[in-house]
């Protein structure tokens, strides 16, 4: 009676429209939307616990959740989450999910295909959201065929356990309940052990573990109501990881591997004053989860509080998601380039483990000046770890790096520019510290003589004045180019050009959108490349030259800087900076040019970089039309810089190798282009997946001299990736086969035929640069085999 008042009290205090109903039986025929006011949700009969809709990123994902009006004091109370591998679950709202007439769960869209919440052998005819929070599937035998407690997410509950060889897989985030980068695996062997995700269940990668190893195969995690976790081999307990005997009256309890790696036993009192508590955790060391702060990220704790740091000389590439992990902030030139002048220090990192992955150990080297010494002399080495007498060697990136207050630790040295160096572990830029010395001079000066500060401004400016009415003479007086290159691109006369191209003389090259020549600026000391463009569009002085303005502040370090321009008259003329080592395809198509394949991961993180800036982060976005290798051009360090941005604002529309009102050139275009469907930015995805898959197998996307399997690059590379032979793809190379992997996976959901399905610019960076996991890719045509 007790408890049939309690739930009666409980229910009342629901605020959610959704737990008006009560059922717990669902029949087939029963449909959820997203945003109506009764069915968003199947609840459980006592309200606890609720399977359907709720809210997540700017749409809906399906789930179990608490229902029961418990206050926010936890992070997410979201207990299982359907579908965390499939880049669609997030849905909009116009979505049902459906328990179908024939017996199947599936979410149902207004366009497109159906995605199944459950896979099964058989039929279904009934279903029910049970107490225990299992969401459960039966025959027509009233025989369990499906249930969420053994397809576990990232939580346990009462009742529920974690089989032998099954493992957890934290959240994304707080707000993102797709799989994150820490996994709790209860392996074959008997031991529970926490990983970073992609990697091997070998001691080096684990950070936590029950200590059970050799145990057997029947172990298992399980959790009672009452508090108790435990691992039960057969019929006997194992080892206990809390004493249980927690009240059961009025608690609930729920075990849980948290975003930031260390899994957790919660619990919560069901009356309307309680909230979330911590009974037990698998470590007090928030730094321990190996993988928290991303490649080339180091962990520290901040009164008990995990805080994330760059190496020196590195920045976040996203700061507000520390595994996405941390990047160069200066260029460092190819070992090969022999003629780069740059110097190097070797900045110390002390007390600070990291994973071993040295190229090469010096096992008697008597000081750590001499470690140092030895890799600033290394061309190939970037990072050296010294302990004891023992020198690793190390390229980047470096990964699990944390700070250690006590125990055997290691001094660890970054190569860093010397235009840099650090300050409280803050790379700083030498020059701009200077500047600011002179003006805090210059400061203290003018506070003391306030009358001379003003003579000499006024002196100052005359002479600026007049030091460019001089030189705007000399320009016209001597015919000779000049121009400032930090205030935008410049207008040029068409008879300018024609002196700074010697009457066009040199042709570099010629393309769709004209003729490329060769000139010289600055009386020779600088080289550019005048493009002469054709079948441009008729537009006003006005427009063209804003256009162009726009193309100007465009200044990122993997796109071709636009310089000039000429509108006079007819002519239509862009001057880029000249790009001495040719395109991506001299390169990448010529076996004597060949890339190596760490060479070729480099050249397609500046490309992905490249488009990103133009896609999310440039002052106005701009989608390329046209990304191929012939677009990609290569400056003295080896770097890939993007050209011709811009201009699919500038043509006509038939300006165009192939199709006619198809921007691009064939091999490359994106499926929408031919059903005349709106393009956006995912059509540069597409031909960068081309491109990218290019640069995996050296060739170009269509080749008919080869074989008709081999021919289409797409298809090819499907076929090798779905039969596991994905070594096919690589000319006589040894790589590492999950760089492979991702690579190809990357690619082929870049070429997916539905735009919808092809990731942002950004999610392919991150992906490619190993900081985001990546589910297996569908069959790059099946949207259009199933229309």
């Amino acid at each position: 009676m007790v408890i049939a008042i309690f739930f009666f009290l409980l229910l009342s205090t629901l605020h959610t429209p959704s737990a008006q109903q009560t059922h717990s039986n669902i029949s087939l025929g029963s449909s959820l939307t997203p945003t109506s006011t009764k069915s968003s949700s199947w609840l459980s009969r006592s309200g606890l616990y609720a399977f359907g809709f709720y809210k997540e990123a700017d749409g809906y994902a399906v789930g179990i959740f608490l229902a029961g009006g418990f206050p926010e004091k936890m992070s997410s109370t979201v207990v299982w989450t359907a579908n965390r591998d499939d880049p669609r679950r997030v849905v909009p709202s116009n979505t049902t999910l459906l328990f179908s007439g024939d017996g199947q769960l599936l979410l149902r869209p207004t366009q497109g295909q159906d995605m199944y919440i459950a896979t099964l052998d058989q039929p279904a005819s009934n279903a029910s959201m049970l107490d225990s929070g299992n969401f459960v599937l039966y025959n027509s035998d009233q025989q369990i065929i499906w249930q969420s407690f053994e397809h576990p997410t990232d939580t346990l509950l009462p009742s529920q356990r974690l089989s032998n060889g099954a493992e957890l897989f934290s959240s994304a985030s707080d707000t993102d309940h797709s799989k994150g980068i820490f996994r709790l695996a209860m392996q074959t062997d008997g031991h529970l052990v926490q990983y970073p995700v992609d990697t091997p269940n070998t001691f080096p990668y684990s950070y936590w573990g029950s200590g059970t190893m050799g145990a057997g195969s029947n172990v298992t995690l399980n959790l009672d109501d009452d508090g108790y976790l435990y691992l039960l081999n057969s019929s006997s307990v194992l080892k206990n990881l809390t004493t249980g005997g927690y009240p059961k009256k009025g608690m609930m309890y729920l075990m849980r591997i948290d975003v930031d790696g260390i899994f957790r036993l919660y619990s919560h009192s069901l009356d309307k004053k309680g909230n979330w508590s911590v009974p037990w955790e698998s470590s007090k060391d928030k730094c321990d989860p190996k993988g928290l702060c991303g490649l080339n990220g180091f962990c520290t704790t901040m009164d008990e509080v995990a805080d994330c740091r760059c190496l020196p000389g590195f920045d976040f590439v996203d700061p507000g998601k520390w595994s996405s992990g941390c990047e160069r902030n200066f260029t460092t030139p190819s070992c090969k380039d022999s003629e780069a002048n740059v110097e190097y220090e070797m900045t110390p990192l002390p007390s600070t483990s990291w994973e071993d992955n040295s190229y090469s150990v010096f096992s008697s080297v008597p000081t750590a000046e001499d470690c140092k010494k030895a890799c600033l002399e290394d061309c190939n080495c970037e990072a050296a770890l010294y302990s004891g007498t023992e020198c690793k060697k190390q390229r980047l990136p470096m990964r699990y790096g944390r700070i250690l207050l006590t125990g055997d630790s290691t001094l660890a040295f970054i190569k860093v520019g010397t235009s840099k160096h650090i300050i409280n572990g803050v790379p700083v830029d030498k020059h701009k510290e200077t500047k600011k010395d002179l003006r805090l001079d210059i400061l203290i000066v003018g506070i003391l003589l306030v009358a001379l500060a003003f003579v000499v401004l006024v002196i100052s400016g005359i002479l600026i004045y007049r030091n460019r009415v001089w030189a705007y003479k000399m320009i016209s007086e001597k015919g000779n180019v000049e121009f400032g290159e930090d205030v935008g691109p410049r207008a040029f006369t068409y008879a300018e050009l024609e002196q700074v191209t010697n009457g066009f003389e040199e042709e570099l090259g010629s393309g769709s959108f004209g003729k490329v020549y060769k000139g010289a600026l600055l009386s020779g000391q600088k080289m550019v490349a005048v493009k002469r463009l054709e079948k441009v569009l008729e537009e006003g002085e006005r427009e063209f030259r804003t256009e162009m303005k726009v193309i100007g502040k465009t200044h990122h370090r993997n796109l071709v800087r636009l310089l000039g321009y000429c509108h006079d008259g007819p002519n239509r003329l862009l001057v880029y900076e000249y790009m001495s080592n040719g395109s991506l395809a001299d390169i990448l198509f010529a076996p004597e040019n060949r890339p190596s394949w760490d060479e070729r991961i480099r050249l397609a993180l500046d490309i992905a970089r490249g488009i990103l800036y133009l896609h999310e982060e440039c002052e106005t976005q701009i989608i390329h039309c046209d990304i191929k290798p012939q677009n990609i051009l290569m400056d003295e360090h080896g770097h890939a810089k993007i050209s011709d941005f811009g201009l699919a604002k500038l043509l006509k529309p038939d300006q165009t190798r192939t199709f006619t009102g198809i921007r691009g050139t064939r091999g490359y275009v994106a499926p929408e282009w031919h059903r005349k469907l709106p393009v956006t930015v995912k059509a540069d995805v597409f031909s960068f997946g081309i491109v990218l898959l290019e640069i995996i197998c050296c060739r170009r996307s269509v080749n008919w001299s080869l074989s008709d399997d081999e021919a289409v690059l797409e298809e090819w590379v499907y076929d090798c990736f779905e039969a596991g032979e994905m070594s096919k793809l690589l000319c006589d190379e040894q790589v590492d086969k999950r760089k492979l992997e991702r690579m190809v996976k990357v690619g082929l959901w870049c070429i997916q035929d539905e735009p919808s399905l092809r990731p942002s610019m950004k999610k392919v960076l991150l992906t490619l640069e190993g900081t985001v996991d990546i589910p297996v890719p569908p069959n790059p045509t099946s949207f259009l085999s199933t229309m």
